[in-house]
């Protein structure tokens, strides 16, 4: 089967992982790096990454109110994986000024009823395949010119009767 570069880069950055935390020793990340580059199939990249240590997990940040207003804004730390939870209220994320440090962020809504908004990075880019909405639509338009290197925001959970507003902050 075809590789893809998104599989690629994911497999660079687990190897940059595991280097970093000292899992593997730079020779060896060296000559995984030279068959994940030159992998032209899944299979040889799948073999490339056999045996690589286990990541350690990173911990899921939750954010919870049963009503009430949840906020984040300015030069807050996202984690990798951030969990928010309301019964009802109005939740906004402002990610436009935040501290980013990870190529790929993980959000995960759990909203019942009340109002969501996520403002996002110019350069970043969003997935919402995994968010399922009840009564309400998102709204999200993505930006026409995306520069690379930007963060990916992946959006996943469930909405009952509020709505979601993404949009890319204009500075």
């Amino acid at each position: 089967m075809a590789l893809s570069e998104e599989d690629r880069e994911a497999a660079v950055q687990r190897l940059q992982t595991a280097y970093a935390e000292e899992r593997i020793p730079h020779e060896e990340m060296d000559e995984r790096l030279g068959q994940v580059l030159t992998a032209r199939t899944r299979g040889e990249l799948a073999s490339a990454m056999a045996s690589l240590p286990e990541e350690r997990p990173e911990p899921t940040s939750t954010i919870a109110a049963a009503g009430g207003r949840i906020r984040r804004r300015g030069a807050w730390r996202v984690p990798r994986h951030l969990k928010v939870a309301s019964a009802f209220g109005r939740v906004h994320l402002d990610l436009s000024r935040a501290v980013v440090e990870h190529p790929v962020v993980d959000i995960e809504l759990m909203l019942g009823t009340g109002r969501a908004k996520i403002t996002l990075p110019r350069d970043a880019t969003v997935d919402v395949e995994g968010l399922s909405t009840g009564w309400k639509d998102l709204r999200y338009q993505p930006r026409r010119r995306s520069r690379a290197g930007g963060p990916k925001i992946r959006i996943s959970g469930s909405m009952g009767f509020g709505r979601l507003k993404i949009r890319h902050a204009r500075r």
